[in-house]
Order: structure tokens, then sequence, then C-alpha cells
């Protein structure tokens, strides 16, 4: 095998690995042996109890330096936002943003490049720089719509969601490529690429009927509802329709999805009636986090199948996952939010679709660090046999240090966004404009929220944490979102007409691609 070429004269090959192994762990410094999930759960305990500012810093401290990564942004932007600093939290999301851009026009320019992972071979997933989740490329567009709402910049919101529909297009070719790529190799190297393959592991977790049931691993029923929701408050009625259709093929047999778009041409030639149409948005928990677990992956070694221990991920949900039943409105309405996306189990269904990869990346590193083994101790063996103790002696010692170095550096790659909810639930009704109050129940016990309507549609979005309830209130529509502060964060926005917001976002309106496949009917 390529990957595994030896040098057979005089022992070089083990000391050339040892050294090859020495020189990977330089450059890739601590990466091999951080674990990502260690380092978010004090944040992430530190939100969950409501104490955002310490949780920011000891985000910042943990991503120290100049140069931040997709993680950094991606998490910061969804902080920022909780604590109800929207500027913020857009600005994280827009470097967020700017680094998924830039994956996307290798993905169009340079598709092979896309799946290379040459040092990941050699050592781990944990050196390969951060591409985000196909999920969480999506989602990133999608909350920073709901971030552009909340500050009343509907037609923003329209552009951000015009990137969510256009992202699954490109994602969508990009994997089907990489898939016939990885089974290709798989085959070539006799490799097994299925998590059925590794002795121990949960299957269960990532093969069941609700991980089955999604089309994929990225496109969410919410994120096409809410892009119908926006189209209509727009008066933009087909490709509102277009959304509620795609939300309903996504999630079928849910009625509020249904109602969306059977509703639709009785909402968009109803009469003024002083009320507003408003969609509450909950979410809850957190998403699930990705464990690195140790199992025996069968390869090929010299013609014989041999077990190898090789780290996979495994999904972990968050355990203090609470959905409330009912939201009671001025205690005398009460709605039901519907689970509408489980981003926990996108997650599931993203690791799936990656398990061939990883198994043939952990397939190639141990092959290749169970063979420069193999021929240490075989070279041990034959200096032994001609009498030369001294060269035996460093040739075991290579044998081991290599064999160390091999279980040192098999971990695998835990990073992922974890501060994204977990569930997302939706409910949605008329209510007159002025003031209100919404009571939802916590572990912690009924909470309640004031919010001020106004305008023909509004939105409100509840984060709901471990008891913890987060009321994202949006603005009226006003002067450009960089001038705000976290603590403006207040009343419900006024419908903005395009010509009414501001342009906070010429970037991305600059950058939008072509329509294709599906998003097409979004793209007008």
């Amino acid at each position: 095998m390529k990957a595994v070429r030896v040098r057979r004269r005089q022992g070089h090959a083990p000391t050339a690995w040892l050294a090859a192994i020495i020189a990977l762990l330089g450059v890739s410094g601590c990466a091999t042996f951080r674990s990502y999930n260690e380092e978010l759960d004090r944040t992430l305990t530190m939100a969950a109890s409501g104490n955002l500012d310490t949780a920011v810093k000891t985000l910042e401290r943990l991503h120290y330096g100049e140069d931040k990564d997709l993680l950094y942004y991606l998490e910061m932007g969804e902080l920022e936002r909780l604590r109800g600093g929207f500027a913020a939290s857009q600005s994280a999301w827009l470097d967020a943003d700017t680094q998924v851009r830039a994956w996307e026009e290798v993905a169009r320019t340079d598709p092979a490049r896309v799946s290379r992972t040459a040092l990941s071979y050699i050592l781990n997933d944990k050196v390969r720089p951060y591409e985000g989740h196909d999920y969480e490329k999506v989602m990133l567009t999608t909350r920073m719509a709901m971030n552009h709402l909340a500050q009343g910049e509907w037609d923003n919101a329209r552009v951000a969601i015009k990137r969510t529909h256009e992202r699954e297009a490109v994602i969508a070719q990009v994997r089907a490529r990489e898939l016939q790529d990885i089974e290709a190799e798989a085959r070539k190297r006799g490799v097994q690429a299925t998590s059925k393959d590794l002795g121990g592991y949960p299957v269960q977790t990532v093969d069941n009927p609700e991980v089955n049931a999604l089309r994929n691993s990225y496109q969410s029923a919410f994120s096409h509802y809410l892009a119908g929701f926006v189209y209509e408050a727009l008066g933009e009625p087909s490709l509102a329709a277009a959304g509620y259709r795609q939300a309903i093929e996504l999630r079928p047999g849910l009625p509020l999805l249904e109602e969306g778009l059977a509703g639709l041409d009785q909402r968009m030639t109803a009469a003024e009636d002083g009320r507003s149409d408003v969609l509450l948005v909950v979410e809850t928990s957190f998403a699930p986090a990705r464990v690195s677990r140790h199992f025996n992956l069968p390869i090929p070694i010299n013609g014989r199948w041999v077990l190898v221990p090789v780290s996979f991920p495994v999904m972990q949900s968050d355990a203090a996952d609470f959905a409330p039943a009912t939201i009671h409105l001025d205690d005398t309405e009460t709605l039901t939010p519907t689970v509408v996306t489980s981003i926990d189990v996108m997650a599931r269904r993203a690791l799936a679709d990656e398990m061939p990869g990883l198994a043939l990346r952990a397939a190639v590193r141990a092959t290749a660090k169970a063979t420069a083994q193999y021929q240490a101790q075989r070279a041990a063996e034959k200096r032994r046999r001609k009498g030369d103790a001294n060269a035996a002696k460093a040739l075991d010692g290579a044998a081991i240090a290599l064999a160390i170095g091999a279980a040192a550096t098999e971990s695998a790659d835990e990073r992922t966004w974890r501060s994204l909810p977990g569930r997302i639930h939706l409910a949605r009704t008329r209510l007159s404009r002025g003031p209100h109050t919404l009571a939802i129940d916590t572990p912690d016990g009924t909470q309640r929220i004031e919010a001020e309507i106004d305008g023909r549609h509004a939105l409100i979005a509840l984060r709901l944490i471990r008891g913890k309830l987060f009321a994202l209130l949006p603005q009226a529509p006003r002067a450009p979102a960089a001038s705000a502060s976290p603590s403006t964060a207040g009343t419900l926005f006024e419908k903005a007409t395009i010509s009414d917001a501001p342009d906070l976002l010429p970037s991305v309106s600059e950058a939008v691609v072509e329509p294709q496949s599906h998003a097409k009917e979004y793209v007008q």
C-alpha cells in the first residue's frame, strides 16, 4: 500500500515513522490532545446558569491568538445572541460565514480538494482544519436570518434565507461526489466502512428510524418554514408557498406545517384587522456532543484481517433537555408547541453520513501505524540474529515508541457547534397588537414574559436551557445594527419594507450564486 511504503535498509523505516510522528505532533501542537467537549462544557454550564458574560470570556480564553477558527465564531455568535447582543452576534456569524463561503468557493472550483485529508491519515482528524458539519453551515445562515428579524430587518433576513437554500445546493453536489470517491477508495483498500463493522459501536445512535427518516443531514423543516413566513410577511406568496411546501416534504404529517401552506391564500388576501400573525420559536437544550471512544476495526495487514483499535466519535445528547408542553397567552389562550426540527437527530444523521470517510481514514492510519511497528520488530529480530545487540535494543525502543505514539495520537475529532439548540419547536397564532404576557413552564417553575406586539407579522424566539429561559425579543426597525448595544434588545418589530431596512449584508448580497436544483423557486 502506498500509504505504508517501507524502506528496508537497516531498520530506517521505523525510525522514520517515529520522526514523522514527533514532527507532526509538533506541527499540530496541543490540538491532537485537547478535548473540545471538556473545554466547551465549562462554557455551556456558565451560559445555562445565565452567567453569559463569564461564558463569553471563557470562550475567548480558550481561543486565544489572532487567528480564530470557525468554531470560535459559531459559538461566540450564539452566546452573544443569548445575551441580547444581536449586532455582536451577527458580527461573529459574518466572520463564520466568510470562512464557510471560502469552503463553498473551493467546493465549486476544485471539489476533489474538499476531501483531501493527508495529515489525518497519519495522525488523526483533529489536526484537519475545521470546516463545519453540513447542518451547521445551513443553520448558520438560518440563525443569521433570525438575528435580522430580531433587529427588524426583514429584507436582510430574506438575503440570508436565499443563501441558506443556495448553500444546500452546493452541499448536495459536494457530498454526492465525495461519497463516490470514498466508496471507490474503500473498495480499493478493502476497508469495511460502516458503523456496524466496529466492535462495540452503539449503532442504534446513528442508525434508527428517526435518523433514517431524514432526507439528509442539512435540510431542516424549520429553515424552510421560516423562509415561508418571511416571504409571506414581505408579500411574496409564491415563494412563501415554496417554503411551506418544502417544510412539509421534510416533516410530513405535522398539522402546523400543513396549515402554513393551506391557509396562505386566505391570509394574504385578508383585510387589516388590527392583529398580528405571530410565530413563536421555542428552542430547547444544546446540540449533542461528539465523544471520542475506542473500538476495534477490521483491516487487512499482510494479507490477514486484523482487529485494530481505533477511535470514533459517539453522539451524546444533552441530558437536561426539557420541552414545554404548553405556552399560555394572557391566561386566555393555550398553545402547544410542535417539534419541527431536531438538531440532535440532524447531527446523528451527519455522523452516519460521515462514517464511511471516518472509517477509511482510520483504517489507513491504523494500517500505517501497525505496519511501522511490525517492521520495527522485524528489523530488531534481524539485528539480534546477527549479534548486533545495541541496534536490536534501539529498534525495540523504536517499536515501543511507535506503539505509544500511535495510542497517544488516536483520538476522534470531537469538534462540533455545541451551543446550537437541540430541538426547535414552533407555534403560531394571531394576537391583537399591544402588550401581551406569555407564561411558559420550565423545570424551575412557570416563567412569564412581557412582549409588545406590533405590525402585521411578528416573531418571538425563546430559548430554554436547563431551566433557564432566554427571551430574545426583537426590536422595531431602526438605524444600522452596528450602533445597537445588548441592553437595547426589547420590543417586537413592525414589518419593514425592503426600502425601509438598512442593507447590512453587502458582502453576502454580492456573493449570491446562481440558483441551483431545488433552490430555484426561492431565488427570484
